[in-house]
């Protein structure tokens, strides 16, 4: 078993690291809160990793009636919640929702 001693330098060696990676972004904020960059990156990402989730998911489905029309319906009422509601995660749940249950019915 370890020393007293020994537990305690470990102990206190995890906590100044822990805090210092916790920290260490917040040391970042002020300079990064004026950058056009990432106001771009802001403004933008959002919908590109929408579009990229979109191709991964259906990139799968197999080209018949039965694959992609549960697929087409879901994408349109993703698209058409996200419009009416500008909501990412309405979106996302119906659209999942719609797969789903049309799945189920479908076939």
């Amino acid at each position: 078993m370890p020393s007293t001693g020994y537990l305690l330098g470990a102990l206190t060696v995890i906590l100044v690291v822990t805090f210092g990676l916790r920290a260490l972004p917040f040391a970042f904020v002020a300079p990064v809160r004026s950058s056009s960059l990432l106001r771009f990156l802001g403004a933008h990402m959002p919908v590109g990793i929408m579009v990229i989730l979109t191709v991964y998911t259906l990139v799968g489905t197999p080209l018949t009636v039965a694959g992609a029309v549960p697929a087409a319906t879901a994408l349109a009422v993703s698209v058409g919640l996200h419009l009416w509601r500008s909501n990412a995660l309405v979106s996302i749940i119906g659209g999942t929702g719609v797969y789903v249950l049309l799945l189920q019915l479908w076939g």
